[in-house]
């Protein structure tokens, strides 16, 4: 069912960019500030009583998936937000109207502006609800973190036995465990886990309540603290009003802070993921210490073939969180004056980079670390093969001399085969 109206309809016209549409965690986010908005207003006696239970009561219906359809906007869209904000205004009038049994654009009745947005702007809704949706994601990447950090140390307490050939450079170096191996993974990803839970408290400052620049014209000075307070219970953040709201109006270096975050995350991933890949690689042509899970056929020509496609698909979601960091730095910088009309790109770079990395920090863990296993023949032929006892002996003997034996060696054995 249809529930917005026109200035909808031009947004989609206007920004016909293709199928994707505004992230539905922002869009469920802008629901609670609309809630939070006409509560607050019902309480101070700005709005008649039976309008704003019916915007309320809108806002909440309107989280089903039966209503998705109508959030229908490409999140790439000029105007800083402005179409996205008119779309969900619309669309809470509308299916509150059409509650009380009337058209869904009858807005003499209840008006997407007037009621919907009063006492709002959508220089102070789209950031705050950006937050909001942002702090969700981030508690529940943070979780997902958490457990991929365990997952490492399940695999290295399994394998601090098994020796391994270190390696520097690609080339041969020193011996260590597998355990050990996968203990510095879970140091890496532990310092991710920590870093991502801490970031919340960067975005728990939002300017609702400021509306277009952060001066709160428009606004009632009660309902300024006010809608901050209904907002806090309803979502279950310790958001807090700016002690600037013109600054949070115009400045978007928070989200390129948290952007950085997770590109660290990416990284770490990443080399994980490259990691994984080599020791996994042959069956008979590769290192072959590690034997992956077989999820899927490799090949369409070469029968038998299995490829590391998790790791594969790991190393993307860290590229294309990478690429997203550069999009949400060049954004944020090239805002002007007292609003960045870049905060779109902003809002679905730093939302997909906090989904993708939710999804694959997952499918890692439980098609990949969890399941994966150790060859021990093949970590034993290379350690065997090297001359990592070379660099023991140069304790004792210098290392001058020690590099002649490692050559002598390395020629008789390249003499055998």
């Amino acid at each position: 069912m249809v529930l917005y109206g026109k200035e909808t309809k031009k947004a989609c016209e206007n920004f016909a960019l293709g199928t994707e549409r505004t992230r539905l965690p922002l869009i469920y986010a802008m629901l609670d500030v609309k809630k939070a908005a006409a509560m607050s207003h019902k309480e101070l006696g700005l709005m008649e009583g039976w309008k704003a239970d019916a915007i309320m009561a809108a806002c909440d219906n309107l989280k089903q998936e039966k209503y998705q359809e109508n959030f229908c906007i490409h999140p790439l869209q000029g105007g800083a937000g402005t179409s996205t904000n008119m779309n969900v205004c619309e669309t809470v009038a509308g299916c509150a109207l059409v509650s009380l049994g009337k058209d869904a654009t009858d807005y003499d009745v209840i008006h997407p502006l007037d009621d919907v947005n009063k006492g709002q702007s959508t220089n102070d809704v789209y950031p705050t609800a950006l937050r909001i949706a942002a702090i969700r994601l981030v508690r529940k990447l943070s979780d997902e973190v958490s457990r991929l950090q365990e997952s490492l140390q399940k695999k290295e307490l399994e394998y601090k036995d098994i020796l391994k050939l270190g390696r520097t450079e690609l080339m041969d170096a020193l011996p260590l465990t597998m355990g050990e191996e996968f203990g510095a993974y879970a140091q890496a990803i532990g310092r991710d886990r920590w870093r991502i839970y801490k970031v919340e408290e960067r975005l728990r400052q939002v300017n609702l309540g400021g509306t277009a620049i952060g001066l709160g014209d428009n606004a009632d000075r009660k309902y300024m603290y006010l809608v901050i307070e209904h907002l806090r219970e309803m979502t279950g953040i310790g958001l807090a009003k700016a002690e600037y709201p013109v600054d949070l109006t115009q400045n978007n270096d928070v989200f390129v802070e948290v952007s950085g975050l997770l590109k660290a995350l990416a990284v770490n991933l990443m080399k994980i993921a490259g990691d994984l890949r080599w020791m996994n690689s042959g069956p008979k042509g590769g290192l072959g210490e590690l034997i992956l899970e077989e999820v899927q056929a490799g090949s369409t020509i070469m029968p038998g073939k299995v490829n590391p496609v998790i790791p594969e698909m790991v190393t993307q979601v860290a590229m294309k969180v990478m690429a997203n960091d550069q999009a949400i730095a060049y954004a944020a910088a090239n805002g002007n004056f007292e609003l960045n009309a870049f905060l779109p790109l902003i809002a679905d770079s730093l939302l997909e980079s906090l989904e993708l990395l939710i999804r694959a920090s997952e499918i890692l863990r439980k098609k990949c670390i969890d399941t994966l296993r150790v060859n021990k023949e093949g970590c034993r032929k290379h350690l065997e093969g090297s001359l990592a006892d070379v660099t023991h002996m140069s304790v004792k003997i210098g290392y001058d001399q020690a590099a002649e034996i490692a050559k002598s060696q390395e020629f008789h054995e390249n003499a055998e085969r």
